[in-house]
């Protein structure tokens, strides 16, 4: 029983020091909302967004109508029709055809071998951007993102006067439902034990970067220093591996919140995020079944543990600490997210489904020897054959 005390309160020791340094941390990611950001970049630098799209016309229009309406004069838009089989493709003409100055098309219909779609599109895109367009900056986005008229103005302003290689504007989750905000809330306060955002800025904090496939801008010439989506080619989780090695290789990395002017909704229900995650969990791990088991021991103890703990009262008290500090976090995380703080209730929910959630997505990529992906097929063997080494 002993044992069990000290571990009852080694974790809520664990859980108060990330709610205060978090506290203190937030402070200094900067808020675009602010009247101080609402300016025009220094420069009138050209940037081109690259919206790579499959089977994505419910979403498609409207993202693609947030973009043209930008009030950023100096932005091209590249929508890259990846071998869709429903009208995505004609969407994105329809709009090339109506805004000839502002949108071009761009049709994949073939996968190049060891490539996965995704990266495949947005790297053909960046090609073609370089070559026509002669971006200062690139931004890529996907299909299903919105943006505020002033999201990008605001964003270029403060990624020219941070003098920022790779900069993140975090999006604002859209919330239709219970399970979404239950298990969104979670892994938004989870997300703060994988990186710490305020350090992204620091070039000493290695293990702190940033990277979000909805908002992820860069200086082409960092783009193509790291050699760009040539470079991760077969990357699931390339958002994440291209902060990584932005961060590693000395570039300049910036973040910034802004509640609302850029926002997404990520799967319907949260059936449709455990959906989500199936595809990309195991990959978060590198494929290494042992860290998977590690991460489901850790998670047990922080975030299980403390509900049964509730129950004896020699563990009651940290109990108690573990769950207001998450509460407190939960707090924290929704000025920025929007997400309720009332969702903390359904943390232990919320830990169980991502629990689930990581177990299905080892067990199912164990089990089909591979990952299906935007409608292809990838070998777990090719997938673990071309991880990308960090630099």
């Amino acid at each position: 029983m002993t044992a069990v005390r000290i571990l009852a309160w080694l974790v809520p020791l664990a859980w108060l020091w990330k709610a205060v340094s978090t506290a203190f941390g937030l402070r200094r990611i900067p808020n675009l909302l602010d009247p101080l950001y609402d300016r025009t970049p220094t420069g009138n630098p050209c940037i081109t967004v690259i919206v790579p799209a499959r089977n994505e016309a419910e979403a498609l229009p409207a993202s693609l109508q947030s973009l043209l309406k930008q009030d950023y004069a100096n932005l091209n838009i590249l929508a890259v029709n990846d071998r869709s089989t429903d009208s995505t493709g004609a969407i994105i003409d329809s709009l090339a055809i109506q805004h000839p100055a502002k949108l071009t098309a761009l049709h994949i219909t073939e996968l190049p071998q060891g490539w996965l779609g995704k990266t495949h599109a947005m790297a053909f895109a960046a090609h073609h951007a370089i070559a026509v367009d002669h971006p200062d900056y690139l931004l890529f986005t996907d299909a299903d993102v919105l943006f505020k008229p002033d999201a990008i103005r605001r964003s270029i302003a403060q990624a020219v006067a941070t003098q920022a290689d790779h900069f993140v504007t975090f999006p604002t989750p859209i919330i239709k439902s219970l399970g979404e905000g239950m298990l969104l809330g979670y892994l938004g306060v989870m997300g703060l034990w994988a990186t710490r955002p305020w350090l992204a800025s620091d070039p000493n904090a290695k293990h702190d970067s940033i990277g979000i496939g909805a908002f992820n801008l860069l200086r082409t010439p960092a783009y193509q220093e790291l050699g760009g989506f040539d470079a991760l080619r077969m990357e699931i989780l390339e958002d994440l591996t291209l902060a990584r090695r932005v961060k590693l290789a000395g570039l300049r990395q910036r973040v910034s919140i802004a509640p609302g002017m850029v926002s997404l909704h990520w799967a319907a229900g949260a059936i449709g995020i455990v959906n989500v995650m199936t595809k990309n969990l195991f990959a978060v791990f590198r494929f290494r079944r042992l860290v998977v088991l590690l991460v489901i021991l850790w998670l047990s103890i922080f975030c299980i543990a403390p509900v049964a703990w509730l129950a004896i009262p020699a563990t009651r008290a940290a109990a108690l600490v573990t769950l207001i500090s998450i509460a407190f976090l939960y707090a924290l995380s929704s000025r920025h997210s929007r997400i309720s703080p009332l969702f903390a209730l359904l943390f232990p929910v919320g830990a169980a489904f991502f629990l689930y959630s990581l177990l299905r997505s080892t067990v199912t990529t164990l089990k089909q020897g591979g990952v299906t992906w935007r409608g292809t097929f990838y070998p777990l063997s090719e997938l673990r054959k071309n991880r990308t080494p960090f630099l």
